[in-house]
């Protein structure tokens, strides 16, 4: 990045006035939304007021339209739904509803929106923006506001925050709520498989998505689902009878239940819609299997916001004030949202008119252009689903000859099982005969290695640790062994999963290649470590299922000190010497502050923190919360910290410490990770296939070129297969981190929202960008 940081300082808020409502169905993580628009507001010394009840409180003034303080959004980022009300308003839709509106934000001097609803809420909102100068002058010959008011207040700045379970708008790759709900899904499922398998039955899930399957397209995915049904998708003409084929074939696979999930807004190829009681119906009739249908309903908007939903809408609130603070009369509203892993901002109304042309599009039938209208994740998610669901029979299937081995090396790490399963599948599908090696390396080097099926890795998205049994040994002192085992099974092409161990042990074969022409073969890395410390990639398998069990735990921890005194907890994290569990638990978790190695600290920041908390702890705030990685500092340890916290608050709080220790490593993989392992995986063995075909000459595989030993990471917004060679002048081999680490970026974000000055480079976020729609090509090559 060559540009010259640009740092907001210069962006002053003084004088203005920003109102912030939520509207339209609620979503768990607009709080965190909220908290960020009010702390950011008031940082840039702008007054920042609530509007509550949505347009309803707009309308209606008076005490629904408040100025708030730092205080007013303390404690809410845990908590679900929106605090500050959210109303379905008719008043607002007429012009004279828009006239008291534009009337009582002008009594208030608010000129800056920030909404956060769904399409409705933000075309509404734009609509009031272009009528905002003709309102202001019908005030003003009504005598109600005076002229000089009109020119003060001449225009309105609106800037959209997407809150929606459903995930059903274009130009967003994830909607605020939309992960949480996947949660709250999976959890159902993983809680109803095992009752399934007790009993044999099948279970017929409906989930919402009234215009979008983004929600049931992507738990079935997550949990292994035999059918699906979305609105964008509809099964051919036969489909009843395709589907009980499956099923009845499951069956006689000695799969004990089957899973079938239905989107609420679900139709067949004749714009007639499926129900889930019809589908339970035929199931029922047909094969006179024990079927149950379970709706999951508004379960699916309830419950704590996920790590990723507060992560994500922190991240956007701060953005969208940067945005109103940019606004000149001529800026079009915009929304600011996420694409892969960068934040964008996007003109509204071209967002929203995508969006609409995807319902117009299932309207009339063209299904193959809805899907790709809804963005290239969507697509992306459809192709993988419909490549892992259905075994082919052995007949249609290619026949390559190659043998393809995967293995985990390294700790375990939550959707390793995920990422298996996919390769497995992917490569049967491909014509390959897949191996599984038991025990990493050191398994490999014994010849614990053996044939695996479409079948064995059935039910495996949802299982936490490794099936397959992971070792942190590295191959160089088992070379020798594993050449013979690569020699004679054949093995044409390796698939290594795990973390910085993994990455070390393909530049290690690398590197063997000289020596031993067994490791001249297609080598593909893909990470899984909790502690996302792998270079090439922003995100690792495993680390959002931690940060989840990180943010949940510091959620009760904080919860067990309500009704007693002032409390400040130090937590230590997992990560070795990578601070991203630290810091991003802390900006989930609302922490004051997270001491990590890559930002060197001293004694003198410590009293620094110490003091700031004690300040803050005279207000009325109760609670504070220290995260500390691991490895930060041999001699600032956690029970130093405590001590030094303890000692210097005597009088105003008194502190508790909590080492989080393994259970960072356990539990059920989030949806995230079982989609990202999943996905990624899938790609991956597409890759192994190219290069296998690539490198077959005179009857066997010979590849000793750099790019054939490759890494396959999420970088900003794609994903790449970078050569672990090129990878080596990007690593700390001491520390095992990356030199360059994008989250570092986010931790003036995490100091800003808990009240400490500092700089914020904002060079990336500030440009309007277009949406696209991409061809059918991007989605083979692009995003997540």
């Amino acid at each position: 990045m060559d540009h010259q940081p640009k740092f907001f300082e210069n962006l002053s808020g003084t004088g203005k006035a920003i109102g912030v409502l939520t509207s339209g169905g609620d979503a768990q993580g607009m709080n965190a939304a909220v908290r960020a628009v009010v702390r950011m507001g008031i940082y840039v010394k702008a007054k920042v007021y609530f509007v509550y009840e949505g347009y309803q409180g707009m309308v209606d003034g008076g005490d629904n339209i408040v100025e708030v303080s730092w205080e007013s959004v303390s404690s809410i980022l845990q908590v679900g739904g929106t605090v500050i009300g959210s109303a379905r308003c008719k008043a607002f839709r007429t012009r004279e509803g828009r006239l008291q509106a534009a009337y009582n934000l002008v009594q208030r001097g608010i000129t800056n929106l920030c909404v956060i609803g769904g399409d409705g809420s933000l075309t509404g909102a734009n609509l009031f923006r272009e009528e905002w100068s003709g309102l202001l002058e019908e005030l003003a010959q009504k005598g109600k506001i005076d002229e000089e008011a009109v020119k003060k207040y001449a225009y309105l700045n609106i800037v959209g925050m997407v809150g929606s379970i459903d995930n059903d708008f274009c130009g967003t790759d994830m909607t605020i709520g939309t992960d949480s709900a996947l949660h709250r899904i999976i959890e159902v499922v993983d809680a109803i498989m095992t009752t399934a398998q007790s009993h044999q039955r099948t279970f017929v899930l409906e989930v919402m998505g009234r215009h979008c399957g983004y929600l049931a397209l992507v738990s079935a995915l997550a949990c292994g689902a035999d059918w699906v049904f979305i609105p964008e998708y509809p099964p051919e003409e036969g489909w009843e009878d395709s589907m009980c084929v499956k099923l009845s074939e499951n069956r006689a696979r000695k799969k004990r239940l089957n899973i079938i999930i239905v989107a609420e807004g679900a139709i067949d190829c004749h714009n007639k819609p499926i129900t889930s009681e019809k589908v339970k119906d035929l199931v029922v009739q047909r094969l006179g299997f024990d079927t149950r249908v379970t709706i999951l309903g508004h379960v699916q908007r309830g419950g704590t916001p996920s790590a990723f939903d507060r992560i994500l809408a922190s991240r956007m609130g701060v953005e969208a004030v940067l945005a109103l603070l940019e606004a000149t009369p001529d800026t079009p509203a915009c929304v600011v949202s996420l694409s892969g892993n960068q934040a964008v901002r996007l003109p509204l109304m071209e967002c929203v008119q995508m969006t609409q042309e995807v319902q117009k599009a299932m309207d009339e039938g063209r299904f193959v252009e809805a899907v790709r209208l809804r963005g290239r994740s969507f697509e992306n998610n459809l192709n993988t689903y419909k490549l892992l669901s259905h075994k082919r029979p052995d007949a249609e299937l290619p026949k390559t000859n190659f043998n393809v081995a995967v293995l985990n090396v390294g700790a375990p790490a939550a959707g390793m099982n995920a990422a298996v399963r996919a390769a497995v599948r992917v490569g049967i599908t491909e014509g390959h005969k897949m191996f599984a090696v038991i025990d990493g390396f050191e398994g490999f080097a014994r010849g614990k290695i053996k044939e695996i099926s479409w079948g064995d890795v059935g039910g495996w998205t949802g299982q936490g640790g490794s099936i397959l049994g992971t070792k942190r040994t590295l191959p160089a002192k088992y070379l020798e062994k594993i050449a013979d085992q690569m020699r004679t099974n054949n093995i044409n092409a390796l698939m290594v999963i795990g973390g910085f161990e993994a990455y070390e042990s393909c530049l290690q074969l690398h590197e063997a290649r000289s020596c031993f022409e067994e490791f001249c073969v297609p080598i593909c890395v893909l990470p899984a470590t909790i502690s996302n410390n792998v270079p090439g990639t922003d995100f690792s398998i495993g680390a959002d299922t931690a940060l989840n069990a990180i943010v949940e735990t510091c959620d009760r921890i904080k919860q067990s000190a309500s009704g007693t005194k002032r409390r400040v907890f130090i937590i230590e994290t997992m990560g070795g010497y990578c601070g991203y569990l630290a810091n991003m638990g802390a900006l989930a978790a609302g922490a004051d502050a997270a001491y990590i190695f890559e930002e060197q600290f001293d004694i003198r920041e410590l009293q620094a923190n110490v003091e700031h908390l004690t300040e803050k702890m005279k207000t009325s705030i109760q609670r504070g919360l220290v995260l500390r990685n691991e490895n930060s500092n041999e001699n600032y340890t956690t029970d130093f910290i405590y001590q030094l916290y303890s000692e210097e608050g005597k009088g105003v709080f008194d502190c508790r410490k909590n080492v989080l220790g393994h259970m960072q490593q356990g539990g059920a993989p989030s949806p995230f990770d079982r989609n990202f392992g999943t996905k990624i995986s899938a790609k991956a063995m597409q890759w192994i296939s190219k290069k296998l075909k690539e490198t077959y000459r005179k009857g066997k595989v010979f590849a000793n070129t750099d790019d054939s030993v490759c890494l396959l990471g999420m970088r900003r917004r794609n994903l790449v297969f970078q050569p672990v060679a090129e990878l080596k002048n990007e690593t700390d081999f001491v520390h095992r981190i990356p030199k360059e680490q994008w989250w570092l970026k986010l931790r003036p974000l995490m100091k800003i929202l808990a009240k400490y000055k500092t700089s914020y480079d904002v060079s990336d976020s500030g440009q309007l960008e277009h949406v696209a729609v991409h061809s059918p090509k991007e989605a083979e090559t692009g995003a997540i």
